[in-house]
């Protein structure tokens, strides 16, 4: 692995997550840092392998996986900039969003991260990208669990009721 690449994508990810969230005191940004470092990590650990025997199920599962994170995060994101009405950046909304892909579940864009991090772990499952892919979900849901609460307290029982209907990550299941 090259360590002069992997520590300046730390740097960026770590100001990524300072100036987007945690120097809001939105703390949801702290756990997002894993999520968002684990998947830098699991791509260094795994681009040679991208097309690698590419009509094995996993490296098939891998490809739809890696597609199928593109509608959340476009969908989510678009939707948050056209509706949230927010205030300095994209996710500091002051209008809840529950149209689009938000009528069917509350996290979108940590859907995408997970579906992103998961297709590229299954590029080659050693013990390390199991071990990341592991790291991923659970950031991503730490990730969640963290943002509710701070949506919560922004937007009270309007939230509470939101969640009352919508799944966190796919629609009707979970």
């Amino acid at each position: 692995m090259n360590y002069a690449v992997l520590i300046s994508g730390t740097i960026l990810i770590i100001i990524f997550s300072w100036f987007f969230s945690i120097k809001a005191r939105r703390y949801h940004g702290i756990a997002r840092f894993f999520a968002f470092e684990s998947i830098f990590v699991l791509f260094l650990l795994n681009y040679r392998f991208w097309f690698r025997d590419p009509f094995s199920l996993h490296q098939i599962i891998s490809w739809i996986l890696l597609f199928g994170s593109i509608y959340p995060v476009l969908a989510g994101y678009l939707l948050l900039k056209k509706k949230g009405k927010s205030e300095q950046s994209f996710e500091n909304t002051t209008s809840l969003v529950k149209s689009g892909i938000y009528s069917y579940i509350r996290h979108p864009l940590y859907c995408a991260l997970f579906l992103l991090g998961t297709g590229i772990m299954l590029k080659d499952t050693g013990n390390n990208q199991l071990f990341l892919g592991a790291i991923n979900l659970i950031a991503v849901f730490l990730t969640s669990k963290i943002e509710e609460k701070e949506m919560i307290a922004r937007f009270g029982n309007a939230y509470i009721q939101y969640m009352a209907e919508t799944k966190m990550f796919i629609p009707k299941l979970f």
